[in-house]
């Protein structure tokens, strides 16, 4: 594998510098602060990533105010005692996306949010106890547990929520084959999400940058070299 030294150095390079290639990796992520995050909102952000899958972000983003009262402020406890009508009727609401799949997702995850929350004292307190090395294993609990919660979609819901995550984004992929580690185009297969965990777990030991700063700089060094202000524009989405 080649060093990640040189990895960030070819990232700087494309950016403009490594003091404009830091301005680029977005909020340091605290996962001990989830302990304090509502269910409510890590219900809506659940939500929010699940609507916002295979759509355009800036339209859900718009429209996300009339979620939050389409859907009674995300609570859990509240919607879990809603009846049917009221589910079949968001179906039809034009105040959202209507998408019958993704709505009942909703309440899926409601049960899912509720049911953790019971157990661990808050879903947020959940998240915050998880290893920050294995995140491979968070996702893979998500995606057995919770509705639509799989491949991209939790990881995006992570790195919204606040968790230090990585994405296995198409440039993170060609950047890690370039430097030289055996993974498939998509990296999708336990074996290859493994060495991706095992070398950011390495990486992250070696600098103490967080995962998902070592994810944007792998990001950065390779692919569609997008400029610094049209980067600036994706973190703040």
């Amino acid at each position: 594998m080649h060093s990640f030294s040189s990895i960030r150095a070819q990232a700087a390079r494309r950016k403009g510098g490594d003091d404009v290639l830091m301005t680029l990796l977005g909020p340091t992520p605290d996962n001990a602060a989830l302990a304090t995050m509502p269910d409510d909102r890590v219900l809506s952000t659940m939500a929010n990533r699940i609507f916002a899958a295979g759509f355009v972000w800036s339209v859900i983003e718009r429209k996300w105010p009339d979620f939050e009262e389409a859907f009674l402020g995300f609570e859990p406890k509240r919607l879990l005692f809603q009846p049917d009508d009221f589910w079949h009727d968001l179906a039809s609401d034009t105040r959202i996306v209507r998408h019958p799949q993704k709505i009942r997702a909703v309440l899926e995850n409601a049960r899912f949010v509720q049911s953790v929350s019971g157990e661990h004292g808050g879903f947020g307190r959940f998240l915050a106890q998880w290893p920050a090395d294995d995140q491979v294993g968070l996702l893979a609990y998500l995606g057995k547990h919770g509705a639509r919660l799989g491949g991209n979609t939790g990881q995006y819901l992570l790195r919204w929520l606040g968790w230090d995550t990585f994405i296995v984004s198409t440039d993170m992929i060609a950047a890690l084959r370039d430097a030289g580690m055996d993974i498939g185009d998509t990296a999708t297969s336990k074996r290859d999400l493994a060495k991706v965990q095992a070398q950011l777990n390495a990486w992250h030991d070696e600098t103490n940058l967080p995962r998902a700063h070592i994810s944007r700089i792998l990001a950065m060094s390779a692919g569609i070299n997008n400029t610094p202000d049209e980067i600036r524009s994706y973190l703040d989405e």
